[in-house]
């Protein structure tokens, strides 16, 4: 019996919030696996720059994959639609979705965050607007974009979720030494990212029939330029002592997209350093 194969040659996938910090690794991971990657993005400036970048960084396989750039907005189903066609009208095919996009809150000053992330003072609107994306986006790219792969009785979809839809936030971790704080994990959060994990099942038992897997990828906490205070507390939270890199996500996303992860769906896949292991 050959080994399961990781070899994504020939296959179309498409990459939400591509130009995001874990989205490019996304696309990264999977051209360097052979696919031929939708980079998706709200900003369709920011995605022809990625792609234009993608397309020229060295590919050691027998065939370049394609890059190809579209600009969509997964809160629209129009939106949706008419990347869908352009792919088709590209590659004739559909085979990986990953939905990446998402929003975490920011906001504008210190002063404000220390006040408005609070659970009791959480705008209204902050709360909608990540239903909005974070699971409505899911819903709608799924739907749109999966939709072809259902036809094909083929594919794959990767939902990317947090290791906060499996555990609550550690509020601990966002104070400062000297025991202020201006920021608060807020609801929203946690609560799109479960949220995430149960369509993921929902979808996996629905499309099952017809051979689209569909699996979620929990990531922990990726460095991304923190204040050292907050490193120094998320490194105490987990067995490994470190945040994540944005690059260690790839291999579970190529193993997901791929035949090696033929008979998983359904499933969460947590990478997080041993974040929720204790």
């Amino acid at each position: 019996m050959s080994p399961p194969s990781f070899d994504l040659s020939s296959k179309v996938a498409i990459v939400t919030g591509a130009v995001g910090l874990l989205g490019k690794q996304h696309c990264r991971a999977l051209r360097s696996a052979g696919a031929h990657v939708v980079v998706a993005d709200v900003s369709l400036e920011g995605a022809r720059a990625f792609a234009a970048e993608l397309d020229g960084e060295p590919f050691s396989g027998l065939e370049k994959p394609r890059v190809l750039a579209v600009g969509v907005d997964v809160t629209k189903k129009p939106s949706l639609e008419a990347a869908r066609e352009s792919i088709l009208d590209a590659f004739a095919r559909i085979d990986v979705l990953v939905n990446n996009a998402a929003i975490n809150d920011m906001f504008e000053s210190p002063q404000a965050g220390a006040e408005l992330s609070k659970f009791e003072n959480y705008p209204l609107e902050l709360w909608q607007r990540s239903l909005d994306v974070n699971v409505t986006g899911v819903f709608l790219a799924s739907q749109v974009l999966g939709t072809p792969m259902a036809k094909a009785k083929r594919g794959s979809i990767i939902n990317v979720a947090s290791t906060y839809g499996l555990v609550g936030p550690d509020q601990s971790i966002y104070k400062r030494p000297d025991g202020t704080q201006s920021f608060y994990k807020s609801a929203s959060y946690p609560a799109t990212k479960g949220a995430v994990l149960n369509f993921t099942r929902f979808l996996a038992a629905y499309w099952g029939h017809l051979n689209v897997r569909v699996n979620s990828l929990c990531p922990g906490g990726i460095e991304n330029h923190q204040d050292a205070y907050f490193l120094e507390n998320y490194a105490k939270k987990t067995p490994l002592g470190r945040m994540g890199k944005s690059d260690e996500m790839g291999g579970a996303i190529v193993f997901m997209a791929s035949d090696a992860s033929s008979y998983m769906t359904g499933s969460t896949v947590v990478v997080d350093g041993g974040w929720t292991a204790w």
